[in-house]
């Protein structure tokens, strides 16, 4: 995708030079001859770069002022300083209001496509570096995991999803993944090099939502925030719980979505962007719309192209890959040593219903690696797991055992095996090769030995389907 670079220069010739230059090696250009313009220009769209001319005829500001306010304004926009006149103690002032490095004129065109370069790949890598932190610090795994077909079909469905502009709406109980899977449409777009910005719905200010989101400006003081949708320019703006928006709100995004454009707040004059939009709620839409707290045309809007994110009990045989990639991803980050997880460890977390889905695994993982012994060898046991988790493992066990206890021998043992394997069946999904790898059982024996239990078939049935 080529990069807009704002060119701000007196001279029509230096200008036209600078514009020539850049267009022949694929970047796009905006031209500006003062500081009045350059500002309209900027205030109406941000560019990826700008070059400023430290001094200019016919002008409310120098480049050193327009300097001050673009850092005002864009913090993280580089800037180029160039200047057929410049000093040492200019250059160095400029750099420490923020530009990126200084070029006097004349100036070579190796040198000029060299720095515009280094200053746009610095700018890149100083945003890849701010997400990868916050990935970090939320402690989200970085991709999809698991092997069921339920996760198999959601990638196969991203694969499909991701390369284009089509707007996404995901929806799936909280912890679910949504945010991951927004991520990793984005990571596999060809806006992969620019944002991912996140608008967490619940956590806006109800009195500064507006201003969040398309920004605010005054005219008087030149001064203005940038709101997400213009940090999303050619990127991705992902709306979390998109329910908990504002009405009046919602309506203004009905517009930016659709039009691709806004006025900030304060503003007169309109912003075009250019952003993608994946939203997500872990509600019943339809009752959100119904009880009136979700705009039917914002959904239809924003839900263009549908996606579910399903719970962690309706993908159980995912569980002990993903036990296993978080036992080892959060030990390397909470710096400590990863453990071992018994089979009864597996079995448990198989058969528990994970309200909180995979973020309330990611944290049970964190705790048993920072509460298990400092022998790293042996694996931990059910003790060192949530009471809830425990209880699940053990309901049931004495009250079963009565019962047992109470049927001969050849009973006790066929009602063993039935509650067995139909548990294993169910802790699989209905995935009889998975199962009977698992209780060690030929694949024959173990239809067989189903048959003869008279095991409800339809659980088969049901995992063969998924």
């Amino acid at each position: 995708m080529a990069d807009d670079i704002l060119i701000v220069d007196d001279e029509k010739d230096i200008r036209s030079l600078l514009s020539m230059t850049l267009e022949d090696e694929g970047y796009t250009t905006l031209q500006a001859a003062n500081a009045d313009e350059a500002r309209t220009a900027l205030l109406a769209q941000p560019p990826k770069l700008a070059i400023l001319d430290i001094w200019m005829r016919d002008s409310d500001m120098d480049g050193i002022e327009l300097l001050e306010w673009v850092k005002l304004i864009y913090p993280s926009l580089p800037v180029l300083m160039i200047s057929g006149h410049g000093t040492i103690e200019t250059a160095v002032q400029a750099i420490r209001l923020g530009a990126y490095d200084f070029i006097e004129k004349p100036f070579k065109e190796a040198r000029l496509l060299m720095m515009v370069e280094r200053a746009l790949d610095n700018a890149r890598l100083a945003r890849e570096n701010i997400e990868l932190r916050a990935r970090i610090d939320d402690g989200e795994t970085p991709e999809l995991i698991g092997n069921s077909a339920v996760m198999r079909t959601i990638r196969q469905s991203i694969e499909k999803i991701a390369p284009t502009a089509s707007r996404v709406l995901i929806n799936g109980p909280s912890g679910s993944g949504k945010e991951l899977a927004a991520r990793t449409i984005h990571s596999q777009s060809d806006r992969r090099q620019e944002r991912f910005v996140v608008a967490n719905c619940a956590r806006l200010s109800t009195e500064r939502v507006d201003a969040e989101l398309f920004g605010a400006e005054s005219l008087q003081s030149h001064r203005r925030v940038v709101g997400l949708f213009e940090q999303a320019h050619r990127g991705t703006l992902y709306f979390d719980e998109i329910c908990d928006l504002p009405l009046e709100t919602q309506g203004k995004i009905v517009r930016a979505v659709n039009e691709q454009r806004f006025r900030r707040v304060g503003g007169n004059s309109e912003v075009v962007v250019d952003v993608r939009v994946i939203s997500a709620s872990s509600r019943d839409l339809s009752s959100e719309i119904s009880a009136g707290r979700l705009r039917e045309d914002l959904y239809y809007r924003l839900g263009v192209v549908p996606l579910s994110m399903p719970s962690l009990a309706h993908r159980r045989e995912d569980i002990p890959v993903l036990a296993k990639y978080f036992t080892n991803r959060i030990a390397k980050h909470v710096g400590v040593k990863p453990i071992r997880l018994s089979d009864e460890i597996f079995a448990a977390m198989q058969g528990y219903d994970w309200p909180g889905n995979v973020r309330q695994m990611h944290n049970v993982i964190e705790t048993l690696l920072i509460m298990a012994p400092d022998d790293r060898n042996q694996p931990v046991g059910l003790d060192l797991l949530p009471a809830e988790i425990q209880n699940i493992s053990r309901q049931g066990t004495n009250s079963d055992m009565e019962q047992l206890m109470a049927l001969p021998l050849r009973g006790a043992r066929e009602e063993f095996e039935r509650e067995y394997l139909e548990t294993q069946l169910h802790r699989f999904n209905g995935n009889i090769s998975r199962m009977a790898a698992f209780i060690g059982m030929e694949r024959s024996a173990l239809h067989r030995k189903m048959k003869s239990l008279d095991i409800a078939t339809d659980l088969q049935e049901e995992g063969k389907k998924t």
